[in-house]
């Protein structure tokens, strides 16, 4: 299954990318996967990705688009989210160091502890891409968390 999404680089969208993520997997895979947890652990892993174009490679351009692609192979889910940002150079990136309480900073970690791979290219034809994979559990599976 493959389906993409075109959207306008505003929160207030934000339950619509949701929900075209979850209802795309739920309608593929019906009895197949623990939607319970899987709902969640994949909504946290859009929000993050998708407010951050929002706040960051965007910065108050909402008529700047948001494409997101999904593709779903069996259980393997490869999800791309592309912007037209300056692009965040991960060469640059420090973690955050919980003590300090910094206030962000922990996206990048987030994406990584709740995806098997993560992956971000800088300007491919003038724009920037967050490539998500992971396989979804069966429900006797636990996921990653």
């Amino acid at each position: 299954m493959r389906t993409e999404l075109h959207v306008p680089s505003d929160l207030k969208f934000l339950r619509i990318v949701e929900e075209w993520l979850l209802g795309s997997l739920e309608i593929a895979l019906p009895d197949q996967i623990d939607w319970s947890g899987q709902a969640n652990r994949l909504r946290l892993v859009l929000v993050e990705a998708y407010s951050n174009v929002v706040r960051h490679a965007h910065r108050g351009q909402p008529n700047l688009p948001i494409l997101l692609r999904l593709e779903l192979k069996g259980r393997n889910l490869h999800l791309e989210i592309w912007d037209h940002g300056d692009g965040f150079n991960l060469a640059d990136y420090l973690p955050p160091i919980p003590e300090q309480h910094p206030e962000g900073g922990y996206g990048w970690l987030i994406l990584h502890r709740l995806m098997d791979k993560v992956e971000y290219r800088l300007q491919i034809n003038g724009q920037n891409c967050l490539m998500l994979e992971t396989t979804l559990p069966t429900e006797e599976q636990p996921g990653p968390i």
